[in-house]
């Protein structure tokens, strides 16, 4: 690939942070037992209790993936009902992986504003359920995505409400937190506020988006799910034989706020990106930017015009365009893609004021 490409595809196309790295080759000395068992491993449980302020139990797992379809399968019979957002990524682009490893369960998506689970839509659902009627399935769990597909984000007053829904209709609340960081630095919160303290069972905590070699983690905080969790995770392939490559990777994370440090600039690229389009003749943002992903309609040409001069994004047709942010972008690239573009709409209207 080029260097001279401006790479806005998505946030997993980033390097692996220094500091991550130097992690690993430093964990790669002598031995160490295996399956977890190792030092390293068992440091996790205690750091992330300390990160989320309550005891919680963690597992690695290879892929963001792998941490929902697990996650929810642990709370989640194969006749159960997984409530989510219509544009959910677990229902748009994980293969049909929480059908597969729940043994059935049906997801039910459902719409709502901003990219966002709807509390209203939610409370409809659940009360129309009809619960004990075999001919449905009944419902175990809600997952909602913070940030969202469209990078916006769940307020802890919106998070709350979901979670009083599932208390009442007694079902686990899931977060897929494939971008949890940038969630986290934009409500400037606690991970405990954005969390348990809002009513989440379990969560899928992200981490290869933001820095990470390889690595994701599901971290519980309902003690009831963990043990039945741990044998699924063995029998799905997610016990790694050399597990402390996985958790030095979770361990130099969170640390020193390496993963806020490393979300809060990615979110400051996009805001800076979202803005500068948005006052661009023609473009028009299609979601607030609350975290690190822009998604905007440009003219086609525009659009052409981009690409012709190597920035690379995710196409969504229609004229739509999503710019995702990384921990390891930087202004000066953000400013070419701005540049770019303001470039070919003002020799448009140079050209249609001739005409």
């Amino acid at each position: 690939m080029p260097e001279s490409n401006l790479d806005f595809r998505s946030d997993n196309v980033a390097t692996v942070s220094p500091e991550i790295m130097r992690a690993l080759v430093e964990a790669n000395s002598g031995t160490d037992a295996s399956y977890g068992a190792d030092a390293l491993s068992d440091r996790l449980d205690q750091c992330f209790s300390t990160l989320f302020e309550t005891s919680v139990r963690v597992f690695p797992v290879a892929t963001g993936t792998a941490a929902n379809a697990l996650a929810l399968s642990s709370c989640t019979r194969p006749y159960g009902g997984i409530y989510c957002h219509v544009d959910a990524h677990i229902h748009t682009s994980e293969g049909g992986a929480t059908e597969a490893f729940t043994g059935g369960a049906k997801l039910i998506p459902l719409a709502g504003t901003g990219f966002r689970l709807d509390a209203e839509s939610l409370e409809a659902a659940l009360a129309s359920a009809e619960l004990g009627r075999r001919h449905k399935p009944q419902p175990d769990a809600i997952s909602i995505t913070q940030a969202t597909e469209a990078g916006t984000v769940y307020r802890l007053d919106e998070l709350r409400r979901i979670a009083e829904i599932a208390r009442r209709h007694d079902v686990t609340l899931h977060m897929d937190g494939a971008r949890f960081a940038n969630a986290l630095a934009t409500l400037d919160c606690t991970p405990a506020d954005m969390t348990w303290r809002a009513g989440v069972g379990i969560l899928s905590f992200g981490a290869t988006k933001n820095g990470c070699m390889s690595t994701e983690a599901i971290v519980v905080f309902n003690p009831d799910l963990a043990e039945d969790l741990s044998y699924r995770l063995r029998r799905a392939g997610q016990t790694w034989s050399k597990m402390r490559f996985a958790a030095v990777q979770l361990l130099a994370y969170v640390e020193n706020d390496l993963y806020l440090r490393s979300a809060r600039h990615a979110n400051r690229l996009a805001s800076h990106l979202g803005a500068g389009l948005a006052r661009l003749p023609g473009v028009q943002l299609m979601a607030p930017v609350e975290a690190n992903i822009v998604h905007a309609t440009l003219p086609p040409a525009t659009i052409a015009a981009l690409s012709a001069n190597h920035v690379l994004f995710f196409d969504r047709g229609g004229n739509r365009i999503r710019l995702v942010c990384r921990f390891d972008g930087s202004v000066a690239e953000v400013d070419q893609v701005l540049s770019i573009a303001r470039r070919h709409l003002s020799s448009d209207d140079d050209a249609n004021h001739a005409a």
